[in-house]
């Protein structure tokens, strides 16, 4: 046993680990009763030491056409009410820090169901319904004077040159492995015995990396580590967790409005299907497609859209097509030995269906594959005609755009000579689509005029791209310039060759404001920036751009939002929620510090992400990580208008930040709950709490992961905030 298990252990049998982490217990009074109504369930939970404050209580039916569950948590008298349950038998029981789960009890709406709760026999036993930051922070990273690295030569630490300091090895870590795994999930912190039998756990590391059709990015990555250093960094971790060692700290109950939480969860979509994200409304105005059905992504897995209807309760999936029937599928890539699938191809998907939007006309848009990226139309390439390919030539789109119409379930295929990876309306006459660059690929921004699309379904004339140009000289126009691979002049302005991951129209004066990627998840030698691109009356011949990079200690944002005040939100891989206001700046935005983004540091404000850290990193940061930020403009959680909301999938939670203070919304069920992105819709104004909420996703690539292994299937989130845990 090791020394910390021995300590975690005696805390928990001198005091009682659900007294720790539920704070002090209080005796059951006559008066802590809960009213209920004809479709709640509500009680009281009680454990040896009296009632169990902050605990989830979980109710689950299979009797409606998909699975479907509801949380909610504990209030300090340990009372509980599920609201709003519809007609179905339930099991109910009660999942929280301290404890293992309680005995599954039936349950049926309109009744009152008291729950025991159930105390973890030992620290090992509490430590599994830790979120897997907990988990994944105990990874040791290598420390800073090991960097830049010196490779695998004799002599060399083994460590790849491409990783120039410890915070590029901790970007990797989390940009790249945890924003597509959730590192700390039990199947990866306890790796399959159905991997085989192995000396040492290099080797079992080595084998599980060949797993699945993931294998070919997962070796990517490991090579960018250094595939021999990485692989004993993961083998020291998972060793060390089979010998019984447990995470150096544990997580706090939640507290305050975090008990005011109810989520409501759908099963939808395949077990093999993983899905990059959900949407539920126009992020313009959450009043469109109010109790409207939900579409989701499925990136690379499949061709299958799918679909929820949460009135009724049905889901199904829609056939998004491709404009050539070469369009590459990813049943053409490598596969390796799954321990869940064995030499099974789970994902065929041709569309790559990255993300996807709802316009003011109720239809879907989707960043989606349509052709092979090198059938580019001859007008996009060097010589062609189009006005933006006669200043930014493009020769592969890897891929373009479509349209949903809802009302007469008509796809329509958009070919786009630029890549799209992101998208987001603006707030133009045209209702213009933006959209992002993902990497490898980069230095351009394209867009789509939607007005002009719907009314000629005209791609060529309806979109546009153009080239990002930094204004060294201070020009306050578009002049000459220099190509991102020639050096600096301070004499001309500056081509960006920066891979726009997020974008997002500002609401306050037409700017168009993107993120790129540090090199952890870009693979390329790029700096993560912010980026604001200024289109100008012609945005081809007039567009400018900005940089801004976040100051020292902080760095690579992932995810991008931008409040009803103009202030730009992002997550960092430093383990922060950032903001960034121009308006702070108090130095000229111009000269050579414009074309590195070092400026302006002053705008910047940065929120710590509750959670541990890596051992031997900056405390000021954290090991959680953050997928994306969405910030809620029309208060359609109920916290209020412009309050931001990061994916924390570390912690499997939502992280908003209300008044200054981070609150941590996590689900506890399924284990591992990892989202990439939200949305929020209001449903019905008149009707308080119960009429808005937050959508989300299950988005992780490997669902199977979760507790209930390779029978689990991606679920739709609702999230809602109540004023009190006990409001229905």
């Amino acid at each position: 046993m090791s020394q910390v298990h021995r300590r975690l252990l005696a805390a928990a049998v001198a005091v009682g680990l659900a007294a720790v982490l539920g704070g002090p217990a209080r005796a059951q009074s006559d008066t802590a009763q809960v009213s209920l109504g004809s479709t709640d369930i509500g009680g009281i939970v009680t454990g040896p030491n009296g009632p169990e404050a902050g605990v989830w209580v979980i109710a689950e039916t299979t009797d409606l056409p998909t699975r479907y569950s509801k949380i909610v948590v504990t209030d300090d008298q340990g009372r509980y009410l599920i609201p709003d349950l519809p007609a179905a038998g339930y099991q109910v029981w009660v999942r929280g820090y301290g404890l293992v789960d309680s005995a599954r009890v039936a349950g049926t709406p309109g009744q009152a169901l008291n729950l025991t709760a159930r105390p973890a026999p030992s620290a090992a036993a509490a430590a599994e319904a830790y979120p897997g930051m907990y988990w994944y922070s105990m990874l040791r990273i290598p420390a800073a004077d090991q960097f830049p690295g010196t490779g695998d030569a004799p002599g060399g630490n083994r460590i790849s040159p491409q990783m120039r300091n410890q915070q590029a090895w901790v970007d990797t870590l989390l940009q790249s492995c945890q924003s597509c795994h959730a590192l700390g999930s039990q199947n990866i912190r306890r790796p399959s015995p159905a991997l085989g039998e192995f000396p040492h756990h290099v080797d079992l590391w080595q084998r599980r990396l060949l797993s699945g059709q993931a294998m070919t990015n997962m070796a990517i990555s490991m090579d960018r580590f250094g595939a021999i250093r990485a692989s004993e960094m993961f083998a020291d971790w998972t060793d060390r967790i089979s010998r019984g060692e447990l995470p150096l700290s544990q997580p706090a109950r939640p507290q305050g409005l975090e008990r005011n939480m109810v989520v409501t969860l759908w099963d939808w979509a395949s077990a093999q299907t993983y899905l990059h994200d959900a949407i539920s409304t126009d992020k313009r105005n959450p009043t469109i497609n109010a109790n409207g059905l939900i579409y989701g992504s499925p990136e690379e897995s499949t061709d299958d859209v799918p679909v929820l209807d949460p009135v009724t309760h049905r889901t199904w999936n829609i056939r998004h097509p491709v404009l050539d029937p070469a369009t590459p599928s990813h049943a053409e890539e490598p596969v390796g030995v799954s321990p869940f699938w064995g030499e099974r191809i789970n994902w065929d998907g041709r569309t790559s269906n990255h993300n996807l939007i709802i316009d003011q006309g109720n239809r879907v848009w989707f960043a989606a594959r349509i052709r092979p990226a090198a059938t580019q139309p001859d007008w996009c390439r060097a010589g062609g005609d189009h006005p933006s390919a006669r200043v930014a030539p493009l020769n592969v789109s890897g891929r373009q755009l479509s349209v949903y119409d809802q009302a007469t379930q008509r796809f329509d295929l958009i070919d786009t000579c630029f890549q799209t990876h992101h998208l987001y309306l603006g707030y133009d006459a045209d209702n213009t689509m933006w959209t992002s660059w993902g990497p490898p690929t980069g230095g351009a921004i394209g867009w789509l005029n939607t007005r002009r699309y719907l009314e000629t379904r005209d791609a060529r004339t309806s979109q546009g791209w153009a080239p990002m140009i930094v204004d060294v000289p201070g020009w306050g126009r578009r002049g000459e310039y220099t190509e991102g691979d020639q050096p600096l002049d301070p004499n001309r302005q500056r081509r960006v060759i920066a891979s726009l991951y997020g974008v997002q129209p500002s609401p306050t004066d037409g700017s168009i404001w993107g993120q790129s990627m540090d090199i952890g998840f870009s693979r390329v030698d790029q700096r993560g920036y912010l980026v604001r691109f200024i289109p100008g009356e012609d945005p081809t011949h007039t567009g400018l751009a900005e940089l801004f990079q976040p100051p020292p200690g902080a760095f690579s944002p992932r995810g991008i939002d931008v409040d009803s005040n103009g202030v730009v939100w992002t997550t960092l891989a430093s383990g922060h929620l950032a903001s960034f206001d121009r308006r702070r700046c108090t130095a000229p935005l111009t000269g050579p510090q414009a074309a590195t983004g070092e400026h302006c540091f002053e705008g910047w404000t940065l929120h710590r992400f509750p959670g541990p850290q890596f051992e031997g990193r900056d405390p000021a940061g954290s090991a959680n990580h953050a997928y994306y930020v969405w910030v809620d403009r029309f208060n359609t959680l109920g916290l209020g208008n412009d309050v931001p909301i990061a994916s924390t999938n570390g912690g499997e939670s939502l992280t908003v930040l209300v008044n200054g203070q981070m609150h941590q919304l996590r689900v506890p069920y399924p284990a591992g709950f990892f989202t990439k992105n939200v949305d929020g819709r209001i449903d019905d104004p008149n009707t308080g709490w119960r009429g808005r909420g937050v959508w989300t996703t299950t988005g992780t690539r490997t669902p199977y992961h979760s507790e209930s292994g390779a029978g689990e299937r991606p679920r739709v989130f609702r999230v809602q905030m109540r004023p009190d845990p006990l409001a229905r």
